[in-house]
């Protein structure tokens, strides 16, 4: 199944509240878009794997995703090695993107650095024709995704560019209050962790406001690019 966008993360949750308007977008043109999931997201205050796992099914069909899967690497303490750099590469292999999104380089949680780099390392070897991988008993053809893109988290980074998902808006954030266990939930009594609080969801929406103001749209979503842009035509920019 090929795909035209890929995002990993390294917890289920990461893409809707970084770029979930972006992927909405991609749909509504007709793209196909996935998410891979790094970890269960169990290490987490909040909630159990495998309420994660019923919140991350019912986000990607809010999203409109054509696949999602979850690699079941361990939260935490999953590492830049060989052995995870290759499960990626499977899953790069398997979906042939044209574009791959990844965390964001550096930020509050150490996981999503470590992921933007298995990712970074992942797509460079998923073109090697002698690293050999197997799926499901059958050798994988090599790929080479045209970008690499970084979704911004937490941590405030100066993004390259940034997405209108002025129309996305409503639903995206529908996606991520899918993850009921983790957000602001008034009825559900106080909240215990940095995300859970409600002035987390206001700093969503400021940080939206704030990129969408950049490009004179009512919501944005930003991303940091892997290597130099370029364009053919300069008209299409805004």
């Amino acid at each position: 199944m090929k795909l035209d966008v890929l995002a990993f993360a390294a917890h289920p949750d990461d893409i809707e509240l970084s770029c979930g308007g972006t992927l909405l977008s991609l749909a509504a043109q007709g793209k196909k878009t996935g998410i891979v999931d790094f970890t269960r997201g169990e290490m987490g205050t909040r909630g159990t794997p495998e309420i994660r796992d019923q919140e991350a099914a019912a986000a990607a069909q809010i999203l409109h995703l054509t696949a999602r899967e979850n690699l079941g690497f361990k939260d935490v303490y999953f590492e830049n090695n060989d052995a995870h750099v290759l499960e990626v590469v499977k899953m790069i292999r398997k979906y042939q993107p044209s574009i791959i999104l990844a965390n964001s380089i550096s930020d509050r949680h150490p996981d999503h650095g470590k992921a933007a780099a298995i990712v970074k390392k992942a797509l460079f070897i998923a073109g090697l024709k002698k690293v050999e991988t197997i799926l499901e008993g059958e050798t994988q053809e090599i790929w080479r995704a045209d970008n690499l893109y970084h979704y911004i988290q937490t941590d405030y980074h100066h993004p390259d560019f940034v997405v209108d998902v002025s129309n996305y808006w409503t639903k995206r954030m529908e996606a991520v209050r899918a993850y009921q266990s983790q957000f602001f939930n008034p009825s559900a009594g106080a909240s215990n962790t940095l995300i859970s609080s409600p002035e987390f969801m206001e700093l969503l929406e400021a940080r939206a406001r704030e990129y969408g103001m950049a490009i004179r749209v009512k919501y944005g979503e930003g991303f940091v690019k892997d290597r130099m842009l370029g364009v053919s035509d300069l008209t299409s920019l805004r």
